[in-house]
């Protein structure tokens, strides 16, 4: 049976992953948003000064809460990209890992960056990291 590899399944994973946060973060998460494409495009790699879109597995396009000022409201929404070929490339590299957890391994990323977390906070949600 051909396993599931879209962008539903893409989302459907990271919205799961969203709702376990734990209840502090859960709501505030809620409030950035997310969006899932195939590959990065061409002038978001040429800011980051990368060439190879399957280095970008996931990006945080915002300014962390711990940063966030009265300022900085009612500029553009904080956004966490997840990018689907970059994510398969590196599953199928990697060889031992389920999809499901590499791509909520990336969701936790992005959505720690945009909280601002230490890796002992991001090990606390994402064993990954342990």
């Amino acid at each position: 049976m051909e396993q599931d590899l879209s962008l539903d399944r893409f989302e459907r994973v990271a919205l799961k992953t969203i709702a376990a946060l734990p209840d502090p973060f859960r709501a505030p998460a809620r409030e950035v948003l997310l969006r899932v494409a195939n590959l990065p495009d061409r002038d978001l790699l040429a800011d980051l000064e990368m060439d190879d879109p399957l280095e970008l597995t996931g990006l945080y396009d915002g300014i962390p809460m711990t940063e966030k000022s009265v300022f900085d409201f009612g500029g553009p929404p904080d956004t966490v990209w997840i990018f689907r070929e970059p994510i398969l490339a590196e599953w199928r590299e990697r060889g031992n890992v389920r999809l499901d957890d590499l791509i909520a391994h990336v969701v936790i990323h992005e959505y720690a960056h945009h909280f601002g977390w230490t890796d002992a906070e991001i090990a606390a949600v994402d064993p990954w990291w342990e």
